[in-house]
């Protein structure tokens, strides 16, 4: 009897121990997630901080992009990761607002946590939030502004924007024009729908200041022309070829023996004879520009077939990348020649210019006043340091997803924190017109998003809670667009002092950190596998 009551006593704590992991699962989860939220938040906004990434290699990496930070920093966790993945979906989608997902991600599932400790079922507040997250994209959407891509001025206000929290912020006169011209020159404003980014190809030059970044109608490769022919070519024929032009090899290793000169001269004398048949084609068909892929098995162009060219004046360009073929076809409007057979004047490109031009330390080479224009357009961006050339890269970038998520959907909305706050009001309005559990979640939901703004004037020096509650007390008197002026330290109609965001960085912000953040909440235990 004894031992039978002790049984049962024995099993029912089991149950009840059982219970317990699942909790202590998620609680870990939260935690590790909001770890990572916390590493983040500091370099949200304007006046946020840097982080100086050390990789294993000794590489020095100083940034303020969140996708970058986030890609770089070893997480071990596999909630953790999951915010990882977050802030690359977010730079895939929308690519500015990289931080921001993540930190909305991270005050969601404080939110969450509360709720848990409530005893809400964590099913339920994963169905509230993603309700509450629908709710906010429609809210967002309502006090959106249309925008035409005529409009260059509101383009340009939001790659400031955007530009404003980079450490290459007092650049940013010169790079939002660049972004917005590169944009508008590889799309058609009427018709497009979508920005393909690889058609703004962006070279990294070590020298100079980033004032000196600038952008290039046309095209520019990172390479040299190389010999002894021409670097500078007016009225040029370009041809891009993928073959050798040196003399050629057998599959396999091999080594001819000659036993006597005769043999070697004529061994010679037959290597001049190909190579000659080579470059005379190529000068029969009017090419005076070449460009050579580069070839692993052997000299894409032999010292010889550099002799002759350059006689023939042919400029020479050679060790083009695999990758960079296709950018070259689509910018000069060339085909690429995989054969001697094909060599026909029809699949030259002409250019009015091909030129090879110092940048800083190295050389470029330069094609302008190309005949049949692609939609296609570079930027070099030079910096004094790789540091500062590697950041302004990634700011360019982001800038140019900007103007890249304005073609997609054409509506801008404020920044400065004025949407979150705003979307945190009418959700907590519309949460009172909701019954049950779902309006405590509405209401946590609501209050996560003031993480932003809270942020943000945390980063700025301000004080944080005055500021958000004045914040919450100008938006309640209906002024919508009224946000966090850091560089006041007030808080102003932000419009008015340009600062604005399109609206698909913000829809897709909220969308995709609740989605992780539910998918975070479902998981109640971690198996490993062996």
């Amino acid at each position: 009897m004894t031992a039978k009551g002790n049984q049962g006593g024995s099993n029912n704590m089991a149950a009840f121990k059982d219970k317990e992991k699942p909790m202590h699962v998620r609680q870990s989860n939260i935690t590790a997630a909001k770890s990572v939220a916390d590493a983040i938040r500091t370099s949200l906004g304007p006046k946020g901080m840097d982080k100086m990434i050390q990789s294993g290699n000794g590489d020095v990496t100083i940034t303020n992009d969140g996708a970058t930070i986030l890609k770089q920093m070893q997480v071990l966790h596999p909630a953790a990761k999951m915010l990882v993945e977050l802030s690359k979906a977010q730079d895939i989608e929308a690519g500015d607002g990289t931080t921001t997902v993540v930190v909305i991600a991270g005050s969601l599932l404080d939110a969450a946590s509360r709720l848990l400790l409530k005893g809400i079922h964590p099913t339920i507040i994963s169905e509230a939030f993603e309700k509450a997250a629908t709710k906010s994209v429609e809210i967002l959407t309502g006090m959106a502004i249309p925008v035409q891509l005529s409009d260059r001025d509101s383009l340009l206000k939001s790659a400031t924007t955007s530009l404003s929290s980079k450490v290459v912020s007092q650049h940013s006169s010169l790079l939002s024009p660049l972004a917005v011209d590169a944009v508008m020159k590889v799309i058609d404003p009427a018709v497009a729908v979508n920005v393909d980014l690889r058609d703004i190809k962006i070279i990294k030059k070590l020298g100079g200041t980033v004032d000196d970044t600038e952008l290039i109608d046309g095209l520019c490769l990172d390479a040299k022309a190389s010999g002894s022919g021409p670097h500078r070519m007016e009225k040029a024929k370009v041809g891009l070829v993928q073959f050798c032009i040196s003399p050629p090899k057998t599959d396999m290793e091999n080594n001819v023996i000659v036993s006597d000169y005769a043999q070697m001269d004529r061994i010679l004398r037959e290597e001049r004879q190909y190579i000659l048949n080579i470059v005379k084609q190529i000068k029969k068909v009017g090419c005076n520009v070449l460009f050579i892929q580069k070839s692993i098995l052997r000299d894409a162009l032999s010292d010889l077939g550099e002799h002759f060219l350059g006689k023939m004046k042919i400029m020479v360009v050679k060790d083009i990348e695999r990758e960079d073929i296709e950018f070259i076809c689509k910018s000069l409007g060339c085909k690429p020649i995989a054969s001697l057979d094909h060599f026909t004047p029809e699949m030259l490109g002409s250019a009015e210019l091909v030129e090879e031009v110092q940048l800083g330390s190295g050389k470029a080479v330069k094609v302008t006043g190309v005949a049949i224009p692609g939609r296609t357009v570079s930027i070099v961006v030079r910096g004094s340091n790789k540091l500062v050339l590697d950041e302004a890269e990634r700011s360019i970038h982001d800038a140019l997803c900007v103007i890249r998520c304005l073609v997609k959907k054409r509506a801008l909305i404020a920044g400065g924190g004025a949407p979150e706050i705003e979307i945190s009001m009418r959700l907590a309005e519309y949460a009172n017109t909701l019954s049950g559990l779902e309006q405590y979640c509405f209401r946590e939901f609501a209050g996560a998003l003031e993480v932003i703004p809270y942020t943000l004037a945390e980063n700025a020096g301000l004080h944080p809670v005055s500021t958000v509650t004045e914040l919450r007390h100008r938006h309640s008197l209906g002024e919508k667009t009224a946000g966090i002026n850091v560089r006041k330290g007030a808080i102003t109609n932000i419009l008015e002092e340009n600062v604005v965001q399109p609206l698909l960085v913000s829809t897709s912000a909220i969308t995709l950190a609740a989605e992780t953040v539910r998918s975070i909440m479902k998981i109640d235990d971690i198996v490993n596998t062996h």
